[in-house]
């Protein structure tokens, strides 16, 4: 199946059989909620950093360098050359240990950080109706209808946009906000801040309106 990018307008609102006029049933939109999952990013529990740390320790390798200290400890003492050999390895270990516990707490910070970026509620055709609904029971085939000012609550294609402009800093790093269009695009490999016709999760409308069928949502995102 080509990327959603390289497809025309009319080509991925069949693939999801859905009306850009009618939007999804809220049969078919519940359907597709319990396939799919709520919209929005898994957040793992919370780890103290007591426990992050000792978790540092429960690879092979460090069990082998610890092994390693300790017998070079022994050795030491047996032969008066003292504990300068294992204080250098137990050092090493310590600052990978931590080295180890800052990446991971910042991960976590920047998970929570993406969650609390996305859109609380979203329009959504439905029915034939605009509706306001919370942007965790989006799906993937639901139409959303975008105005300047709205945070993007999922990745879709768009099928509408009116001098639409999104900032996608957040994924793609450029500080310019996009111009976005509606044409298909011919080449495959595009990098995300090139795909003038998606709106990803998280971006911001900062000039126009338009409209953009979901083509993934939670932890499917390109977030």
């Amino acid at each position: 199946m080509k990327p959603f990018f390289n497809q025309p307008v009319g080509e991925v609102l069949q693939q999801f059989n859905v009306s850009p006029d009618q939007g999804l049933s809220s049969a078919e939109a519940k359907k597709k909620l319990e396939e799919a999952g709520p919209n929005q990013l898994a957040s793992k529990k919370q780890k103290s950093i007591a426990v992050i740390f000792f978790e540092q320790f429960r690879s092979s390798m460090v069990v082998i360098l610890l092994i390693a200290a300790a017998v070079s400890g022994v050795i030491g003492v047996m032969e008066g050359e003292g504990l300068t050999e294992t204080f250098i390895i137990l050092a090493i270990l310590i600052v990978n240990a931590i080295i180890g516990v800052m990446e991971e707490t910042k991960a976590q910070s920047s998970l929570d950080a993406l969650n609390k970026m996305s859109a609380p509620r979203s329009k959504v055709l439905r029915d034939g109706e605009v509706t306001e609904t919370v942007s965790t029971q989006l799906v993937p085939g639901d139409i959303v209808i975008l105005d300047t000012g709205d945070i993007i609550p999922a990745d879709m294609r768009l099928i509408e946009a009116v001098n639409l402009k999104i900032q996608e800093s957040a994924l793609t790093g450029e500080s310019v906000p996009a111009e976005k269009s509606t044409e298909a695009i011919d080449t495959e490999d595009v990098p995300l801040g090139d795909r003038d016709n998606m709106a990803f999760s998280t971006g911001v409308i900062t000039y126009g309106r338009g409209k953009g069928v979901i083509v993934s949502t939670g932890m499917d995102t390109e977030v």
